[in-house]
């Protein structure tokens, strides 16, 4: 990595970087054990970016096999000291910059405040069990978004993110309040989201990511990435809810997929991280040496 983007990396992560940098020197860049190497390399920056969603998940499902029914301390709330003790955890070993935890903190508020109203018009809901709650929240549900939140923000750096023809920010915050305040008005008014979907294809159609691997760096269009970690979400999310983190409606008798139709909610709320993303790492424009 060059100086600048070195220094958005924590302690650890520099560490890590030249150990690997150390390790990888000298293997080979072309043919197939080029192409395997950094397969390799996306993926362990992709597992290391979704640390903090993978560890809440584990104890999600932990949770579901292992919790007793009669345990002195409900399991809402036993996910909610865990989730805080993760959070302590990624900061107290350098896992997460300070910086980062800002846009983490604005996806808590942000999430916490949909769940609220979510719950009340009964899109979804909780056990009624534990103290740590807010209403029929239980606190842990926000982590679930700073989860999203703390992927958004450990993918850009790990990768070097950089953007050819990326819209105005003026205009995605527009665009992203625009989809915030549709996920509570669609209960009382005509939903939106086909027609903030049409705006998202205009403003991110031209737009190219580029992220780097190890040696290489490709680019992509900006929707499929989109598109690709929404459909990641809602395979988690397929996890969370058989692990009865909470249930939709038509899963109260009985646990079933997701319907895949969450997928533009989640595609949507992809749209939310990003700008917020956006305006704590400002967006670059490729390096022309690359």
């Amino acid at each position: 990595m060059n100086g600048e983007r070195d220094e958005e990396l924590t302690r650890l992560e520099r560490a890590i970087d030249r150990a690997a940098h150390r390790l990888l020197a000298g293997r080979p860049s072309h043919g197939l054990r080029g192409a395997l190497i950094e397969c390799a390399v996306f993926l362990a920056k992709q597992a290391w970016a979704c640390i903090f969603g993978a560890l809440l998940l584990i104890v999600i499902l932990a949770a579901r096999v292992w919790w007793p029914e009669d345990a002195a301390l409900a399991r809402n709330d036993a996910l909610t000291i865990a989730a805080v003790l993760i959070q302590i955890g990624m900061l107290a070993f350098r896992l997460e910059s300070g910086r980062e935890l800002w846009v983490i903190v604005l996806f808590h508020i942000a999430g916490t405040g949909m769940e609220l109203f979510k719950t009340e018009m009964g899109s979804w809901s909780y056990d009624a069990d534990g103290v740590l709650r807010i209403g029929a929240v239980p606190l842990f549900s926000g982590f679930m978004y700073a989860a999203v939140g703390s992927y958004m923000v450990r993918v850009y750096r790990l990768h070097d993110l950089s953007f050819s023809r990326y819209p105005k920010v003026w205009a995605t915050t527009v665009l992203a309040a625009a989809i915030y305040l549709n996920f509570f008005t669609h209960h009382f008014i005509w939903d939106f989201r086909w027609v903030l979907l049409a705006g998202v294809a205009v403003l991110w159609w031209p737009t190219r990511m580029h992220f780097r691997i190890w040696r290489v760096t490709p680019r992509a269009p900006q929707l499929l990435i989109f598109a690709g970690v929404a459909l990641f979400i809602w395979l988690a999310e397929n996890l969370a809810t058989w692990g009865g983190a909470w249930l939709y409606p038509d899963q109260e008798a009985g646990w079933q997929l997701v319907g895949p139709q969450k997928i533009v909610s989640w595609f949507l709320l992809m749209i939310i991280s990003v700008v917020m993303v956006t305006w704590v790492y400002p967006v670059r424009e490729p390096d022309p040496a690359n």
